[in-house]
């Protein structure tokens, strides 16, 4: 999406409005934000989207939600296609104040292909209205997908967690990191949870795998990201990543053939129960660094 396709269209008395784009691989999209809140959604490819909370990447045929006034910078691994939606405050209330990860129905998936070729005046009161009513229904009820690295509000450690990111270790153990940040051990879990609302262990493994997806994606080597990961070998990574996601690394290595959504529910795509927020929202903090 254009960053100036909300500026232009900020006139538009609409509660939603949709739009549909190409990019490049490697295409970035500089910081920026919107008034409405934003459903960024991955037709192909893959999206890294990071934000003042933290990093969120987007496999294909997943979104982001991203609130209104949320600064956030977009990456694209691949060449992506985007179904674009920007929602009025209030149209989506169970989507909450904090970015999130969710995941798309083939229903939703059609609304949202639809309504990028409807006109940005559409009719409220007559089929196109009956479309996107549909649509903020549809993206309400989404399932939020636990793909998400928060940063905490403590400095010292949001430069460590920044840092991770840069030079990942499936290794690196609590006792390493509580040691650096000179922290005895029980006091670092409990601030860690407290401002991630993760465990350091969860953490981790999110961190590894919001790095992997987008090598995966660029068409890196299931053994190469591994090791980068900081694996002894493809084995225990790829028994991870399917354990998490639901399918082999090789399923995300390939923009070539088509990607495919698994038939199954993945142990990660587990839905919130409406009006219930994101075990993330508690990660209202600022990057350092």
């Amino acid at each position: 999406m254009g960053i100036d396709f909300a500026d232009q269209h900020e006139g538009v008395a609409r509660p939603v409005l949709a739009i549909g784009d190409a990019y490049p691989s490697s295409f970035e999209l500089a910081e920026h934000q919107h008034r409405r809140s934003q459903f960024l959604y991955a037709a192909s490819g893959v999206m890294a989207v990071s934000t003042p909370e933290g990093a969120w990447v987007a496999p294909p045929e997943r979104a982001v939600w991203i609130p209104g006034g949320m600064p956030h910078a977009v990456r694209m691994v691949g060449a992506v296609q985007t179904r674009s939606v920007l929602i009025e405050a209030d149209a989506c209330p169970n989507r909450g104040t904090s970015c999130q990860v969710v995941g798309v129905s083939a229903l939703l998936r059609q609304l949202l292909t639809v309504a990028a070729d409807l006109p940005i005046e559409y009719d409220e009161d007559g089929r196109d209205g009956l479309i996107m009513k549909l649509l903020l229904a549809e993206v309400d009820r989404a399932p939020l997908i636990r793909l998400a690295v928060p940063f905490p509000r403590h400095s010292a450690l949001a430069q460590r967690c920044q840092a991770f990111l840069s030079r990942p270790d499936a290794t690196a153990t609590i006792d390493q990191w509580s040691d650096a940040l000179a922290m005895n051990r029980r006091n670092f879990t409990r601030i860690f949870r407290r401002e991630t609302g993760m465990s350091f262990a969860e953490w981790r493994q999110q961190a590894c795998l919001s790095v992997a997806l987008p090598k995966l994606a660029a068409g890196e080597s299931v053994t190469m990201v591994a090791l980068d990961l900081g694996y002894d070998g493809p084995g225990n990574f790829s028994t991870m990543f399917k354990r998490v996601l639901g399918v082999p690394p090789s399923h995300y290595r390939s923009q070539e053939r088509g990607l495919t959504v698994p038939a199954h529910r993945p142990l990660w795509d587990q839905p919130v129960m409406p009006g219930r927020s994101s075990p993330f929202s508690s990660a209202q903090a600022r990057a350092i660094g």
